[in-house]
This record gives C-alpha cells, structure tokens and sequence, in this order.
C-alpha cells in the first residue's frame, strides 16, 4: 500500500507539473512571439531568473532539504510540528525580506555580476528596470515553498503542485490582455510577475488551514530548534548555491552574443518539461517519504521506496531524452517560430535542445538521489559533490566558448550534471541496502533503454518522411502530432512486449494519484 501511495504521490505531482509546464509553455510561446529574441526578451530573461535563482537557493532547495525531514519526523511522532513550521516561517520571512531589500538598492550589480556581457548596451538598463519589479516575487515564493513542504509533507500534494499552474495562467493573461488593448507587452508581463506570487501563496496558505494546519508567523526567536535547522540548511544553501553559480556561468558566457540568452532560455523550457514533470514530481515525493520510513526504522521500505523512484523516473525520461535529442528541430519550430521568433532562432534553439537532451537523464536522477542524503539530514555530502561539478562547469563553459561559442553553456551544464549524478551514486554506497537498486529495478532498465532506442528509430524515420509537412504552414502542427503519437505508441508497445513495465502500472498509479 505504501508504495501504491508512493508512485500515486509521483503521479499526482507530475499531472500538476505537466500542466504548469504546459502553461508554461503558452506563456514563453507568447513571450516569443510577442516579444522575440532580441534586447528586451535577453533582459527580461535575466531579470526573472534573479529571483528564481534565489528562491531555488533560498527557500525550494536549502531551505525545504532541511525543513521537510526534520517537519516530517515531528509530524510522525506528533511532536510541535505546528509551531516548529511556525517559527521557521517567522525566520524565513525576517531572511527574504532583508534579501529583498538589499536586492532593490543593489540590483546594478546584481545584473552586471550575472550578465556582464550587457553592460554598454540598452539591455543592461532595461534588466536592472524590470529587476527591480519582479525580485519582490521571492518573497511571497519562499513563504509559499514553506506551505509546500508542509503539504507535502502530510501527504498532500495537489495543490502545492497546482500553485505554479497560477503563475503561468496569470503572466499569460496579462500578455494576452495587453497585446489585444495595444499597450506594451513586456510591462505587463513585468508587472503581473509579483502578482502571481501572492496568488500562489494564498492559495498553499488556504490548502493548509483547510487541511487544519495553523501555521501562523511569530516574533522570531533563537531556539536549540531554530539553530539545528540552521545548521542543516547552510550547507544544502551552499550546494544550491553551486548550482546557481552553474546557471550564472551559462549566462554569463551567453550575455556575449546577441540573442543567445534568450536561445538558451528557450531551449531550458523544452527540457525543463520532462525534467519538472518526473524529475521534481519524484523528489517532492521521494524525501518526506523516505524520511518518515528511516525514522520508522524501515530499511527494507525505504529501499523499496527509492527503487520504485528510480525506476519511474528513467521509464519516463530515457524516452524524453532519446525524443529531444532526434527531432529537435521539429519540436523547437511547432512550439516557437513564429511573429518574432523566425526559422534562424529555431534552429539555434534546437542545436542547445538536444546537448541538453544528453543531460536530461542526468538532472533527473539526482532528483532521486540527493533526497537519500537530505532524508538523513546529511546536507554536507551533496554540497562537496557539487563543487566538483561547478568547477567542471565552469571550465567547460569557459574553455569552450572560443571553439563552439555559445553552445558551451549546454555541453558544460550536460557534462556537469552527470559527473554529479556519479559522484551522488558512489557517496550513497555507506548508507547500506537502502541505495541497492532491487532486483525488479535491475531487470526492467535494460528493457526501457531498448525501448527508447526503438522508439528513437521510428521517430528518426517518421520525421524524414514528414519533414516536407514542417514547412507547409499550418501542416507543422499535425505532423508534429503524428510523431508524438508514433512516439508514445512506439515506446509503450515495445516497453510492454520486452517487459519493460507493465501498463496496468501506470493505468492504477493514475487512478490513485487522482
């Protein structure tokens, strides 16, 4: 039962992820077509990464790897977690509101330090303009990622991942408004980025009074509790914080050729889709429940736990990733060309869609790895792993750039993610049979990467034979339909005849996870 609830958990997140990165989608299709590749798009795209930077380092990374263990064994053992989640909101808050003020008066340099390659030109005072609007946006985030663990934490996870679903509907709305009443397009979009962060905060905060968690701020105060948590999260903070400096070094080496920021902005978008869907959706899932079987002293569930993870994570990934990187051009070209975004930035984006396909499985199961060392509160492992991975990134990002330009930022972070995920492996290895991958793991994986490569086959040969169709207007739409049928159908039938999983597996975690 426990595992039912572990891969409905899993689905659960990935349906609500699915549909924000599908919102997601129409919101950068409009951003693309409205505002285009070019000075105000590379500005913009700078600009709402520096709170999302911060929120992935402050508040969803840091600060929820030490939360969410330590809420979720008090809550099994019903001891205070009420008003330890309290006071860590307290402290949060004091946290991201300093965070946010020196941000304000200091956001020239935050711009030059993570986009040097602006500075001379209109797009660095345009970044700083619309800087100084969205970075409020961290604030009402990190206190709606702290609702998030709570909800995750107790086993509810529908509308901690519906939560972003409001960003994506409300930046989209915005857009469309203002392109059809004539006025500028980048500024409401700007503006309506701080908006979407009270709805989503207002709607985890109603979630968890309605679920009859009264988790209220409070005047912070030092406590023994306050000061373990401290000491847990300073090095997940590092570790996040390697990370970031990963995604500045990639824009930092980007922000010297005209429009590759927003290229490489659009290629994250098509592989952050798989990546959001199974990869955050199985870590979400993953820690608290793994937390709350070590503390229960269940090796044997925990193993199980992790197994069933991993294998989810890679029956739903290897075949995104084989997909990425054989039609990119197609994918790229349905999704995005068009008004500003022409064939020349289609094809741009592509080459960058299918280096970081090579990454994908990659940054998905360190997902599933990182949360055996964050279930034991061990935060230091991964942020020495990280290091490493930061030092190859940077000197792939560097040392490529004269011979491949601004395609290194791609090669770097794909190269980078998987010496992480090697390094993640091999320091798991103390912790015992729980980071054994079990016998049902073993003999399935073979069978999905012969079923992805199948897969990949018949895409390469379905998208020679539909290629005339992807410049025939409005013919784009349904070929690119067709291969993505012939994908899926090619996928799950050779993955069932080969064993590779069932399909009643997917069909009963789905009714569940509903």
């Amino acid at each position: 039962m426990k595992q039912i609830r572990l891969v409905s958990g899993i689905f659960t997140v990935g349906f609500w992820t699915l549909m924000s990165r599908v919102m997601g989608f129409v919101r950068d299709i409009l951003i693309s077509a409205y505002i285009g590749p070019g000075a105000v798009m590379d500005a913009f795209v700078v600009a709402f990464r520096l709170p999302n930077m911060f929120r992935r380092f402050f508040a969803e990374g840091a600060f929820n790897a030490a939360f969410v263990p330590m809420f979720s064994k008090r809550y099994e053992a019903s001891e205070g977690a009420e008003a330890f989640a309290s006071d860590a909101l307290s402290w949060l808050s004091l946290a991201v509101l300093a965070l946010t003020g020196a941000a304000l008066v200091f956001m020239p340099a935050l711009v030059w330090a993570t986009a040097e390659g602006f500075s001379g030109d209109e797009r660095f005072d345009l970044a700083v303009g619309f800087g100084r609007v969205v970075f409020p946006y961290i604030f009402f985030i990190s206190l709606a990622a702290l609702f998030s663990g709570v909800l995750n934490a107790t086993g509810r996870f529908a509308a901690a991942a519906a939560a972003p679903v409001l960003l994506n509907i409300i930046l989209s709305g915005a857009m469309l408004y203002a392109a059809q009443a004539g006025g500028p397009v980048a500024t409401a979009l700007i503006w309506s980025i701080p908006l979407a962060g009270i709805a989503q905060l207002a709607l985890v905060w109603t979630a968890a009074r309605r679920a009859g968690l009264r988790i209220v701020p409070r005047l912070p105060r030092p406590s023994p509790e306050m000061g373990r948590l401290l000491r847990v999260a300073v090095p997940a903070a590092l570790a996040m914080g390697v990370v970031q400096v990963n995604l500045v070094v990639g824009q930092l080496v980007a922000s010297d050729f005209e429009k590759a920021v927003s290229w490489l902005y659009a290629a994250d978008r098509l592989y952050q889709l798989p990546l959001g869907v199974v990869g955050i959706a199985v870590g979400i899932v993953l820690l608290p429940d793994l937390a709350r079987r070590l503390k229960a002293g269940d090796d044997t569930g925990a193993q199980n736990a992790y197994s069933r993870a991993s294998e989810v994570s890679l029956a739903l990934t290897l075949p995104s990733a084989v997909a990425l990187i054989v039609i990119p051009l197609p994918l790229v070209s349905v999704l995005f060309q068009r008004g500003a975004f022409s064939g020349d930035d289609a094809a741009a984006t592509a080459l960058a869609v299918s280096i970081y396909g090579l990454g994908l499985p990659a940054f998905v199961l360190q997902k599933t790895l990182q949360p055996l060392f964050f279930a034991r509160e061990d935060t230091r492992s991964p942020f020495h792993y990280a290091l490493l991975a930061m030092v190859v990134n940077a000197a792939l990002a560097f040392g490529l750039k004269p011979v491949i330009g601004w395609l290194a930022p791609a090669v770097a972070a794909s190269v980078a993610a998987w010496i992480m995920v090697a390094q993640l492996s091999l320091g798991a290895r103390r912790f015992g049979e729980v980071t054994r991958l079990d016998t049902r793991f073993r003999r399935r994986i073979w069978r999905i990467c012969l079923s992805s490569a199948g897969m990949g086959a018949l895409l390469w040969a379905a998208n020679l034979a539909l290629s005339p169709l992807f410049v025939a207007g409005g013919w784009r739409y349904l070929a690119l339909a067709l291969l993505v049928v012939l994908g899926m159908l090619g996928y799950f039938g050779l993955g069932a005849l080969l064993g590779a999983f069932r399909l009643s597996d997917f069909r009963s975690a789905l009714r569940r996870g509903g």
